[in-house]
């Protein structure tokens, strides 16, 4: 039988997880309780941070859990006592095993910042720039024990635009996501939301992505550097090294870059003559002109004002990571 309002169990952590939670407290459906991760040590003076959704959770004065693991029975019975109708999942970054998922009576959705079953997994924003998809999206999907394989309520499309970073396109894709959210919460509540497999083909994935994916690979084509730099900003970032009068240091490379016509005048990762204030670089496929740069230690700056403290004459190599990095 429909009903008026579904009583919420909201399970996320970042940004993209509290929109989600903002636009169901403003809506008819009422969240009772709220799981997020731990608090953790962040930035240089390692202080105690809490998640976006923790702190809007404790904004509106919602019951709040953050455990280290949620494969537990005091966990499942946490959920249970605040009788929630359904449970409501948003890039939480715990997997929930199958007691966990039906603990709500009505089980568990999830918000999907991607095309199901394109980019199943934990980076789909950062895949969708990185492969140069056309069109990015969400989908609503039932849970269940597969990695983003349940069946799909709704989904909703835009276009990846030729500038867009992993942020710009995560902030579309986060509102365009907790609209679309609403939206199936009140045709489940009224009686009318409808389930559809999702196909066999079109699968792929996108891994967890991690500080070692940051390094760049010069003898991938420009084109990919491109968008791997686009794509992973502003986390892992994108990372070179570069020889200093004090010795290797890691330089990062941010947005944004322009691929520069031309066959292959040197090995990949030298810089190419250029213009005054420019930086060419080569690559396996044209040259790389770099936009803003980040020698480590020091603030991001335009190229230009780069070469000021730093010259660096053509001939000069940049590295892939060093065999010391971690």
């Amino acid at each position: 039988m429909p009903v008026t309002s579904l009583k919420i169990a909201f399970m996320g952590t970042p940004e993209l997880a509290r929109t989600s939670l903002a636009a169901i407290l403003a809506s008819r459906h009422r969240v009772v309780c709220v799981v997020s991760q731990p608090d953790r040590k962040k930035g240089r003076g390692q202080a105690m941070s809490s998640p976006p959704v923790a702190e809007l959770a404790r904004a509106h004065q919602i019951p709040l859990i953050q455990p280290d693991e949620v494969g537990t029975r005091a966990f499942r019975d946490w959920i249970k006592a605040h009788t929630p109708d359904l449970g409501v999942v948003a890039a939480f970054g715990h997997i929930l095993g199958p007691r966990a998922l039906a603990a709500p009576p009505l089980g568990c959705i999830n918000v999907h910042a991607s095309l199901l079953p394109r980019w199943r997994g934990a980076s789909p924003i950062a895949m969708a720039v990185l492969h140069g998809d056309a069109e990015a999206g969400v989908s609503i999907m039932r849970m269940d024990v597969g990695m983003d394989t349940g069946p799909v309520f709704a989904t909703r499309a835009l276009p990846v635009a030729p500038d867009d970073t992993g942020q710009t396109l995560h902030d579309k894709l986060a509102s365009l996501g907790a609209a679309l959210l609403v939206e199936t919460l009140d045709r489940i509540a009224d009686g009318d939301a409808t389930e559809t497999p999702q196909p066999e083909h079109g699968v792929t994935y996108a891994p967890l992505l991690t500080k070692d994916d940051a390094w760049i690979d010069w003898t991938l084509p420009a084109a990919q550097i491109e968008r791997k730099v686009r794509a992973f900003h502003p986390w892992p970032g994108t990372r070179t090294t570069v020889a200093t009068p004090s010795g290797d240091k890691i330089l990062r490379v941010l947005p944004f870059c322009a691929v520069v016509p031309g066959e292959p005048a040197a090995p990949p990762g030298t810089v190419l003559p250029a213009g005054r204030g420019e930086l060419f670089v080569q690559t396996g496929e044209q040259a790389l002109a770099l936009g803003t740069l980040q020698l480590e230690g020091k603030n991001a700056v335009p190229v230009a004002a780069f070469l000021q403290g730093l010259p660096l004459p053509p001939g000069t190599r940049l590295g892939a990571r060093p065999s010391s990095s971690t």
